[in-house]
């Protein structure tokens, strides 16, 4: 679903009511506000429609692309908020996740968090971001769950990943890690190139609600975003429906 940004209320859907920990992966990973980084106040809205209809642990949960400590990023952001946990990835116990597609496109396990898995409910916050043609979308925000020195060394972010072909390595992703919600803060939104802080901001105004692909799917088409992921799940939808 579309919202005009400044009329935006986060109601939470059902199943968290019944929900014990519900994880938020924002875009958090440099020290710069929106539209770089997911905002501060839509992480209150989140938190606020959680809190009415659920007394559930909720836990923030990002990483760092050069493997620095996040936890100085969150601060300079500004998520404080009160009875919520801020974890950074690097700190996780890993556990192997086996891809469910019967042929993956290019990696048959994803090492993740194993507090992914022991949450209940599952929501990704990010920014609209353009990046060199590309819409860096939900599946994109999923990238720093993953981590670094198995994917490409120390200091080195996800470049391994990247050599791949990042179209298949979302694709698998997106199979691999079945978030629950996503959303996209799309006040604006920013364009970069080679430096993924500076760039162009375009006004938006709006707020793109619902399941990952179905949100990503939906900016694609109604704001003429290319992101080629989404064929490749189109076809690996079709290879597990069969």
């Amino acid at each position: 679903m579309i919202y005009n940004a400044s009329q935006f209320v986060f109601k939470a859907p059902e199943a968290i009511s019944r929900a014990r920990r519900v994880l938020i992966k924002p875009s958090a990973h440099f020290a710069a506000g929106y539209p770089v980084t997911t905002s501060k106040d839509i992480i209150a809205r989140i938190i606020k429609g959680i809190r009415w209809i659920s007394d559930a642990d909720i836990i923030l949960l990002d990483g760092t692309p050069n493997g620095e400590p996040i936890r100085p990023i969150y601060q300079s952001l500004g998520y404080d908020f009160p009875r919520v946990l801020t974890l950074d990835v690097k700190d996780s116990t890993w556990v192997e996740v086996d891809n469910p597609l019967p042929k993956p496109f290019i990696i048959p396990t994803f090492w993740v968090p194993n507090i992914i898995l022991s949450s209940d409910y599952l929501i990704s916050v990010s920014p609209l971001r353009v990046n060199k043609g590309q819409g860096e979308l939900t599946m994109s925000n999923l990238m720093s769950l993953l981590p670094i020195a198995k994917y490409g060394g120390n200091k080195d972010g996800w470049r391994n990943l990247y050599a791949l072909g990042l179209d298949k390595v979302l694709a698998d992703l997106y199979f691999t890690l079945p978030f629950d919600m996503s959303i996209i803060e799309a006040k604006q939104k920013f364009i970069v190139g080679d430096d993924p802080v500076h760039g162009t901001a375009e006004e938006v105004g709006k707020i793109f609600m619902g399941r990952p692909l179905d949100v990503d799917t939906e900016i694609s088409e109604t704001l003429g975003i290319k992101a080629d992921y989404l064929e490749n799940i189109k076809l690996g939808r079709q290879e597990i429906e069969v």
